[in-house]
């Protein structure tokens, strides 16, 4: 079966959540709705770049690229969750482990690259505004969608690899509601440094240094806001930034704490919970709440369902 001969472990069990037993079932409705929310909300928004003709820019465009990430993050990882909560189905294939670790994976490199390329965006457009619609053209902004994909898929790929060829012959029970790295990592029985040595290089790369040039990215577009002399300017170039920014600093926020690290805690499974499924779920509201153009089009879609 396996990906090393001396593999034993045919499957892992996964706690979940595990320590709040007396409440699953409770809890279950509530995460029911999160996802559904998270999938609808995310959905919406897909719909209103598409079909409204004034949201197709590149502001809108990453926007809902990214909105199609976040479906698919969440997607990863909560219908197996949902399924131990409800019919305690916890158990989990070796390759079904390892195939959900390699995307999970994957899909948070790319985040973390999206959201830079969404700071680029922002940045070109308050401090280059004159040559923002030729620079940040169709062509580039497919490219720059593209590479977090790409590089995301191609960096993760390699940790997975090099954690599947590891020696489990148990224990086999995870701590965690998926299969992540640093939980399988310390089920190996044989030396996991190699392993564990290139996550910790590869977090450095995936999500600290895309972090610190999006704090780059913002600081000179602050500098610029602050020498606008108009207030109503100011508050404008604010306005296409604020969503993005806190969109970023929910994610980073959690991610960095998890990952940046190396050992794993008891509470990371609490803290993945809230940039894996909680802040895809308000990122949709996030960026209508906070969006003069997005909620221009549903009041006017309302209009037209009254008349």
């Amino acid at each position: 079966m396996a990906l090393g001969n001396n593999t034993k472990v045919e499957e892992f069990i996964l706690m979940a959540f595990a320590d709040l037993h007396r409440i699953q079932i409770l809890i279950f409705p509530l995460f029911l709705l999160t996802y559904i929310t998270c999938i609808m909300g995310n959905l919406a928004i897909i719909i209103v770049v598409n079909l409204e003709p004034s949201l197709h820019n590149p502001m809108y465009f990453f926007i809902s690229v990214f909105s199609t990430l976040e479906i698919m993050f969440a997607s990863v990882t909560v219908p197996k969750l949902l399924a131990i909560l409800f019919a305690q189905d916890n158990t989990i294939s070796f390759i079904g482990c390892f195939t959900q670790m390699c995307f999970f994976g994957s899909l948070g490199v790319t985040e973390c690259h999206l959201l830079m390329m969404m700071a680029f965006d922002r940045h070109v457009a308050i401090n280059n505004p004159l040559r923002y619609p030729t620079i940040m053209t169709q062509k580039v902004c497919i490219g720059l969608a593209v590479f977090p994909w790409v590089f995301g898929f191609s960096s993760v790929i390699i940790q997975v690899i090099l954690t599947a060829l590891l020696e489990y012959c148990g224990p086999n029970t995870i701590d965690h509601y998926f299969c992540d790295l640093a939980p399988i990592q310390n089920l190996a029985c044989s030396d996991a440094s190699i392993s564990i040595m290139t996550a910790s290089y590869a977090a450095i790369v995936d999500i600290i240094l895309p972090f610190l040039i999006i704090i780059g990215f913002y600081v000179r577009i602050i500098i610029t806001v602050t020498k606008i002399k108009s207030k109503d300017g100011k508050q404008k170039a604010f306005s296409t930034c604020t969503s993005h920014l806190i969109v970023a600093s929910l994610y980073y926020g959690a991610s960095m704490i998890v990952y940046a690290k190396s050992k794993d805690s008891y509470y990371d499974k609490y803290l993945t919970f809230i940039y894996t499924t909680f802040t895809p779920t308000i990122n949709p509201f996030i960026y209508t709440f906070r969006n003069r153009d997005v909620k221009k089009f549903f009041s006017n879609l309302v209009n037209r369902a009254v008349l």
